[in-house]
């Protein structure tokens, strides 16, 4: 039931254009549809059912131990969601009516080449350099153990928006420091090679962010196994790739941007504590005013303390109220719950519905994605059982057992949306994942399977195989010079001047 991707795209000659176009949608498998119910108005209340039982109960952010939490430090989360802003931007498709993949045009380049931080830069966009190869910094910020904390550089507007190659990198408080932290890498970078061209500064930073994207956040989201199946003599192979293939180049397929790569809004926790002094909600709700929304200037108190996001440092585990408070935070377990914020996002997010879970399932319905099952029997690989996709969150000793998707609707029987499909696949493929604190622990981590993981991890060696410049064409050895283990962390404390 596969197709290689090798007819022009349709609609592209009406499709809106834009300065920052380079690619396009398209599909990993051409099958039927997936529906849900005689009519549309059956199919959108039988996903907003789901939904609903996809949403947990309300939790406030808190410090210390969360039975939630996965062996993921926190700031990966963030990072996923980086990466899908250096390769996704569709602004013109609709909750409200069927849209045609092949007409969409995505306004990112599908390729790891950091165009969200660098746009299209310093001789077209000069107001994001510093007048040199350096990436201007913004007003200084405080709070955490970082001297040279900045927000990054805005407009002079009432309400001032960044001034970076990608405004949706402003758009919660952690995305927009980890975006400044990506400047500040490439300054670094600059003071190592203060004689390099600027294009030679960029291949440099393109290939450290690659090599992490590939050896360090693939294999924590994917399941070991079925990266093996991509790799010859443990280096990754074009050859194995069988199901993601272009003609002249490669597209964004959207089996991944709608589905699969959607993961990481499960690992989203309620909240998160920037520095000793701010503990804060993902939104504004009831009791909190404040919350890490953004688009918009920096609070000048809320530097993050990176040792509470990822393991710069070796910190306790669990103790008391302080030693909670210091604690490294990690993602959420990647599973079919959402936390209930996700539920209620403020208007300037997203509206009608503004339930994130509802807004996937009609997004990845409208698009005509396949059922899970349909993809997984096209893949060769033996569909979950209806039991066996539960909905609910992924702990150890849930208070009861989690129900099937039987229990939400009878029309979802043999008949998954892909979306929640893979995220239920994920809760069968656990390891033990010892996490980086003082303290022996090992926390159930769930990972993306056969179905899951085989279209992410396709798709992100399939798009370095099909960029000239990626590591994988380069030169398939390179590893940073501090050796081959580097990680995110290793990137985190270069920015830092560690």
């Amino acid at each position: 039931m596969t197709a290689k991707h090798s007819v022009p795209v349709r609609g592209l000659s009406t499709t809106a254009s834009s300065p920052l176009f380079q690619g396009r949608f398209g599909r990993m498998f051409r099958m039927e549809p997936a529906t849900f119910g005689k009519t549309d108005t059956d199919a959108q209340n039988a996903l907003a059912k789901l939904a609903k039982a996809m949403t947990s109960s309300a939790d406030d952010p808190k410090d210390g131990r969360d039975d939630e939490e996965s062996g993921i430090p926190a700031l990966y989360t963030y990072f996923g969601q980086f990466i899908d802003h250096d390769l996704t931007f569709d602004p013109n498709s609709s909750l409200q009516k069927r849209n045609d993949p092949d007409a969409l045009t995505d306004y990112r380049t599908p390729a790891f080449d950091l165009d969200c931080i660098y746009g299209r830069g310093p001789d077209d966009q000069p107001y994001l350099y510093d007048g040199g190869n350096g990436f201007l910094l913004g007003n200084p910020i405080h709070g955490a153990d970082d001297p040279d904390a900045h927000d990054l550089p805005r407009n002079g507007a009432s309400v001032k928006r960044a001034l970076i190659g990608d405004p949706r990198n402003d758009e919660n408080s952690i995305v927009s420091q980890l975006q400044g932290l990506f400047h500040r890498f490439h300054n670094a970078m600059l003071k190592r090679h203060p004689d390099a061209e600027f294009s030679d500064l960029q291949r440099i930073v393109r290939h450290y962010y690659q090599y992490i994207v590939l050896y360090d956040f693939l294999p924590r989201i994917v399941d070991h196994g079925v990266l093996d199946q991509l790799k010859t003599g443990g280096r990754y192979d074009q050859s194995k790739l069988k199901f993601f293939h272009w003609k002249n180049e490669p597209f964004m397929p959207v089996e991944f941007s709608v589905a699969a790569y959607r993961l990481g809004h499960s690992m989203i926790r309620p909240g998160y504590r920037l520095n000793d002094s701010i503990l804060l909600p993902i939104f504004p709700n009831g009791q909190n005013r404040e919350g890490l929304t953004g688009f918009r200037e920096m609070n000048p108190a809320w530097a993050i303390d990176w040792g509470r996001f990822i393991d710069i440092d070796t910190r306790e585990y669990d103790g008391d109220d302080a030693v909670k408070a210091k604690r490294l935070q990690f993602a959420y377990r990647i599973d079919t719950a959402l936390v209930n914020p996700l539920a209620n996002l403020p208007p300037a997010v997203a509206s009608n519905p503004s339930v994130l879970a509802e807004r996937n399932l009609l997004r990845g319905w409208r698009l005509g994605l396949p059922s899970g099952q349909d993809i997984a029997y096209a893949m060769g690989v033996q569909p979950l059982n209806d039991e066996d996709i539960l909905i609910g969150q992924g702990v150890d000793k849930p208070d009861s057992p989690l129900p099937s998707i039987l229990s939400v609707a009878p029309v979802f029987r043999k008949n998954c949306p892909l979306w929640t499909y893979i995220l239920a696949e994920a809760m069968h493929h656990t390891v033990k994942v010892k996490i980086p604190v003082k303290s022996d622990v090992e926390v159930t981590t769930p990972r993306l399977g056969p179905v899951g993981g085989r279209i992410v991890a396709e798709v992100f060696v399939g798009l370095m195989f099909g960029d000239n410049s990626s590591i994988l064409n380069m030169n398939k050895n390179w590893f940073p010079g501090s050796g081959p283990n580097f990680a995110l962390k290793d990137l985190v404390r270069i920015a830092l001047g560690k």
